[in-house]
């Protein structure tokens, strides 16, 4: 095969005694020549199955709507370095969504367009179908305008790891706009696009929205299918709107929300899209409204976000919500266990499983996955440096315990869950700032390795353990302060989306 992205018939031929004798080794078995000589003659007949697999077309999605290849932007068209290509793909004539223009996170698949996924070890990758996302929101009748620069491999809260430079805020463009769905809060915010689909494993969509000060929801997970995006780990991996409104919020997650056919494995079928906008009465009476009381005053909280963010939430007595506080002690504990519950998955989904994860029972973007498992050996060396130094750790953690760690995080982390969930018996949501500071500045050029990683995660303690543990939860403005935007973080029950957005919605018309 000469081209990773194209589609070529291959032979394929049986392991050789070498590879044979690297995988003895890699799996500690001492096996000698003779040995080797003897299982290369038990794994031949083996190699059948993967010939006919190979000889048989690949399925593939339906792509419609005609779409050209589009154009990279220059930096006069691209003055928050937000785009990472501009194309107009029109959907269908009419439709829930017609007249808005969205742009897509550049980890979601838009067949002929490239995709970088803010690295330059996607670079060149040029999808064949749309996620399923894109089919539907096209199908509602959206325009797609292109692709929001996303941070590199998406892992960072900042916006000053890409590949393709640092995205800046719209309301200062010395600071971040937050991550990773960077380039997705700063189009909306300079009102570039209506809305978009951005993507949250640690708090990826509400980070930048607290940053920018755009709506965002994280919504309960499984309920938008990830099919066709760039996963990091399957227990964490969540795509959702982007706004410059809760009823927008509303709006396209009636478009995205549901069940993708058995597609995607995260996906439970009992989960459905509802009318959320008919929920957005405009008020939160008889809804109660519980301040999580270790959600402020942390190591790296700034004391106008806290006291920005209390005033707000107690503010929403004022559209018939009852306000109280409420101490959650599991709460200072859970982003970490929510960290190592993660780490194993995404070891596993950037090294052993060519990028798309272990993906049992779902549907798999080969041509993605052939493009990135050869491109992550060649230019491994261009992943950044949070990557590398998650991928080590992980590595050398499992070669010396194996998954126990990650196992019983995952355990673990149903005690959080049943925190929260405890808590949420009394209340309908939980309050706390999304970030526990305002947008970060960006470093200055040709920043070390150090200072890349200390602007990458220090704001994701509020909202990381949501991606585990799946709440819905949101960001909408709060304020400003000190000229750049305050976010507050309202997280609900799993699948009552609709609530979230209701107080999100309730809070906007007196904010």
């Amino acid at each position: 095969m000469s081209d990773p992205n194209g589609q070529t018939d291959r032979q394929v031929s049986p392991p050789t005694l070498e590879e044979l004798r690297v995988s003895a080794q890699a799996l500690h078995f001492d096996l000698n020549d003779s040995e080797l000589e003897m299982y290369a003659t038990f794994v031949a007949p083996m190699v059948a199955d993967y010939q006919l697999v190979e000889s048989i077309e690949d399925p593939r999605l339906p792509v419609q709507y005609p779409r050209d290849a589009g154009y990279r932007p220059e930096p006069e068209e691209n003055t928050l370095n937000a785009w990472y290509w501009k194309c107009a793909i029109k959907g269908a004539g009419g439709g829930k969504l017609a007249g808005k223009r969205i742009v897509v996170k550049d980890n979601i698949c838009v067949a002929g367009v490239p995709m970088m996924n803010g690295s330059k070890v996607w670079e060149g990758f040029i999808p064949e179908q749309d996620a399923t996302v894109v089919s539907r929101v096209l199908a509602a009748g959206a325009e797609v305008l292109g692709k929001a620069v996303c941070e590199n491999f998406c892992f960072s809260g900042g916006s000053h790891t890409s590949a393709t430079g640092p995205v800046q805020n719209p309301h200062n463009p010395a600071h971040m706009s937050g991550g990773s769905s960077s380039g997705c809060a700063a189009l909306i915010v300079a009102g570039e696009c209506d809305m978009a689909i951005g993507g949250d494993q640690g708090g990826s969509i509400r980070m930048p929205s607290s940053f920018s000060g755009c709506y965002g929801i994280k919504p309960t997970y499984g309920l938008v299918p990830y099919t066709g995006a760039f996963p990091i780990d399957q227990s964490v991996d969540h795509l959702g709107p982007m706004a410059g409104s809760s009823a927008d919020c509303a709006l396209l997650l009636e478009v995205l929300a549901g069940y993708d056919d058995g597609l995607d494995p995260r996906q439970d079928p009992r989960l459905a899209s509802k009318s959320y906008t008919s929920a957005l009465s405009g008020d939160a009476n008889g809804l109660k409204v519980g301040i999580v009381k270790e959600g402020f005053g942390t190591p790296v909280s700034e004391a106008d976000v806290d006291e920005m963010v209390r005033a707000a939430a107690w503010s929403l007595d004022k559209v018939g919500a009852k306000v109280a506080e409420v101490s959650i002690p599991m709460h200072v504990q859970a982003a970490s266990i929510m960290f190592a519950s993660m780490l194993e998955g995404t070891l596993s989904t950037f090294t052993d499983c060519s990028g798309v994860g272990p993906n049992p029972k779902g549907y798999a973007f080969t041509d993605a996955v052939r493009y990135y498992h050869q491109m992550r050996k060649e230019r491994a060396m261009d992943m950044p440096v949070t990557v590398k130094t998650v991928l080590l750790f992980a590595h050398a953690m499992r070669e010396r315990y194996g998954v126990y760690y990650s196992a019983k995080a995952q355990n673990l982390i149903r005690d959080v869950r049943a925190a929260y969930d405890l808590a949420l018996n009394e209340f309908d949501v939980l309050v706390m700032p999304t970030t526990a500071m305002k947008a970060l500045p960006i470093p200055g050029p040709d920043p070390t390795p150090a200072e890349i990683m200390a602007g990458a995660l220090p704001m994701i303690g509020n909202t990381a353990p949501f991606d585990a543990t799946g709440h819905p939860s949101m960001s909408v403005p709060a304020g400003m302060s000190e000229g750049l935007p305050v976010g507050m973080m309202i997280t609900g029950r799993w699948s009552e989306d609709d609530v979230v957005l209701r107080v999100g919605h309730a809070f906007e018309q007196i904010a």
